[in-house]
């Protein structure tokens, strides 16, 4: 046999192959979930350590994941470290940051602002430049989406780390439930969020103590709406014994409560507290309230800003403005014309379509149609 013939031998029995396809498919996954990556390179460089000769799989592995994480933008290093340690959970929370954006381009799609301006080339790193009400919201269901996703990944076991959740105390001592199946994690599902979304906050200023606020108020949303499922036991159906747990609502559910949070969101200002013996501490405090030192609930949404009227552009407030949003003319609400387009009028578009229609089967064997003309409006705003 020749050199050249047992090199490619030893290539072809070496298993850095196989971690060869799982990381092209994790770049993939990755890059769906809107990460600018360098995957050429990534894969180029990957490729050059497994013709090296390399066959010790967790120096490779280790390479490859700091290599990774390094190419992802919006990171700030205590998120880099989470990513070195175990770059499987930060596509999953990618994922969840993803899913919070869409939920929030859907609840908004009738507004002025509708989240165009969100996620459009990394989903991490601050979304919003001002503290307004839309940040609140945004960073509310963000939070809302990682905790949902990794407590979802952890029960459906594609990531590791975690198992089934822990019964509930309140009920697990009552005579006729018995918990089993697999109950949510949904303290580790908050446990990753609060870690990877507080690595984000280190300026330790007015806004980071908004966004924190309201990453937690995002995530005790998830555990608020959490379903208890049961399936009965007993003779013909009896249900003298019910086996229970607990599992997730639909994120859509969490996303509308989110929005009446967003809509009685309270507006809060930066507080120096003083206690005898300790030294200053910042902390928010309800601008408007009675109370003199009153402090927002913890599933309150708060922000620091008042928010701008998103009629024109201006990307230092984060309004992408409304020329060319379509609009309703008839409708009355914030998607409606008037609303929409501020007050500059919009335009008409119309559009004529034809189709088959009317259609009969004569014998035999034919199907006669007429043509149907359909005339379509659509409104733009100028």
């Amino acid at each position: 046999m020749t050199s050249d013939s047992k090199k490619a031998a030893n290539l072809s029995s070496t298993p850095i192959i196989h971690s060869d396809i799982d990381v092209g498919y994790k770049l993939h996954t990755i890059n769906s979930c809107g990460l600018a990556i360098a995957t050429d390179t990534y894969v180029h460089m990957y490729n050059q350590v497994a013709l090296s000769g390399l066959s010790t799989i967790p120096s490779v592995v280790a390479f490859s994941a700091r290599l990774l994480c390094d190419k992802i933008p919006g990171l700030t290093r205590g998120q880099r470290r989470i990513c070195f340690q175990d770059p499987d959970l930060l596509i999953t929370i990618g994922n969840g940051i993803r899913k919070g954006i869409n939920e929030c381009q859907r609840q908004f799609q009738g507004h002025r602002w509708n989240c165009t301006s969100i996620g459009s080339n990394t989903v991490f790193g601050h979304v919003i430049v001002i503290g307004s009400r839309e940040a609140a919201y945004m960073y509310a269901i963000s939070s809302a989406g990682v905790t949902y996703t990794v407590t979802n990944a952890c029960s459906q076991g594609t990531i590791g780390g975690c198992g089934c959740g822990v019964s509930s105390e309140s009920l697990r001592h009552r005579a006729n439930w018995k918990w089993g199946g697999c109950s949510v994690n949904i303290k580790y599902g908050m446990k990753v969020a609060q870690k990877f979304l507080k690595s984000r906050e280190v300026e330790e200023d007015g806004r980071s103590l908004m966004n924190l606020h309201n990453n937690r108020a995002g995530r005790k949303a998830v555990k608020r709406s959490l379903l208890t499922e049961c399936k009965c036991h007993g003779v013909s159906g009896s249900c003298t014994i019910r086996t229970c747990w607990k599992t997730l609502h639909s994120f859509s559910h969490i996303g509308d409560f989110l929005m009446k949070k967003y809509r009685k969101s309270k507006k809060v200002v930066l507080s120096l507290s003083e206690k005898k013996g300790f030294s200053h501490s910042l902390h928010l405090r309800v601008r408007r309230s009675k109370m003199f030192d009153s402090k927002p609930k913890s599933n309150d949404l708060v922000y620091l800003q008042s928010s701008p009227n998103y009629c024109e552009t201006n990307l230092s407030v984060g309004s992408p403005g409304t020329v060319g949003r379509r609009c309703n003319r008839t409708s009355k609400d914030y998607d409606g014309c008037s609303l929409m387009c501020c007050g500059r009028g919009y335009n008409t578009h119309l559009f004529r379509r034809t189709r088959q229609c009317n259609c009969k089967f004569h014998w035999c064997c034919d199907v006669r149609c007429n043509t149907c003309s359909e005339r379509s409006e659509m409104y733009t705003c100028k």
